[in-house]
């Protein structure tokens, strides 16, 4: 079952310095809110996926530990206990026990699904209740990075136009990059997930078509090659950047320059480093 990607979780330290940031880059982003398990979020909405912006703000509302279940927050804490950057990758439900029973049967690592709400706010700042069902999907060869499948029960309440306008033009996350020794590795992983027709494994690295944008795995070889310096990160498998497409790549250029933040140019790209995007590699392209 071919599942689109539907957001980037990306941990950072102080929520409203990564917003403020966000901000500069062109992105709009909606009001903080919190999770009933001890983490708080802002997102920036856009066409069908988005990013999730998340900090921890209360340890003592992390569930204790069980038998058969994920400890989101924990995890999280302990990602960013030794940096800031992307920890997990989060693809469209399709149901949750659907999604549970097809990664069972395909002999993945998986935990029994997840339910929540939270408050969040509507851009009239109307406060309404929205509410998630997730699948994790773990693999003890990659501690530093997390699979989870993400269905809303309330995308009325979710998705807001005014919070999918952005001053950079962006419109989708088109791709997410991971740096592994061995890509090849991890095609069973993804063929698990995603089916195995959605897995190609050429040279030394691996790509996995889903319904709405790719995944990438490479070496840090060809990581470096194409995006200059490594960002910090362990020797395991884990995400190292991300894409976003823009409606018109010379005005978001001239956006960051106007701001001041610093980009590098690659062939039709703009690449945002790790120092400034908070432990990854945010890189623009054009649409299409």
């Amino acid at each position: 079952m071919n599942r689109g990607i539907d957001h980037l979780v990306l941990g950072v330290h102080d929520l409203d310095k990564a917003r403020d940031t966000y901000a500069r880059l062109g992105f709009t982003t909606t009001p903080r809110a919190i999770h009933p398990f001890g983490t708080g979020n802002s997102l920036v909405q856009l066409q069908g996926n988005f990013l999730e912006l998340l900090a921890v703000v209360d340890e003592s509302k992390f569930a204790a530990p069980a038998a058969g279940a994920f400890g989101f927050g924990a995890f999280n804490k302990g990602y960013l206990d030794a940096r800031e950057g992307m920890s997990m990758l989060v693809f469209e439900g399709h149901g949750a026990a659907d999604d549970h029973a097809d990664f069972a049967a395909n002999g993945l690592d998986t935990c029994e699904p997840f339910h929540f709400e939270r408050k969040a706010t509507l851009p009239d700042g109307t406060q309404v209740t929205v509410a998630f069902s997730l699948v994790f999907v773990t693999d003890a060869r990659m501690p530093d990075a997390v699979f989870f499948t993400c269905q809303q029960h309330a995308p009325e309440y979710f998705w807001k136009p005014e919070y999918q306008r952005h001053e950079n033009g962006a419109s989708v996350i088109s791709e997410v990059v991971m740096a592994a020794e061995n890509p090849a590795d991890l095609a069973s992983l993804f063929g698990g997930m995603q089916g195995a027709d959605a897995v190609t494994v050429s040279g030394d690295g691996l790509q996995v078509a889903t319904a709405r944008g790719n995944v990438s795995v490479v070496t840090q070889r060809d990581f470096e090659a194409r995006f200059g310096a490594m960002p910090a990160g362990p020797s395991t498998p884990h995400f190292a950047a991300f894409q976003i497409q823009v409606a018109d790549l010379s005005a978001t250029e001239a956006l960051l320059t106007g701001n001041d933040v610093p980009f590098r140019k690659a062939e039709d790209a703009l690449q945002i480093g790790p120092e400034t995007a908070f432990g990854c590699v945010l890189e623009f392209v054009p649409e299409g």
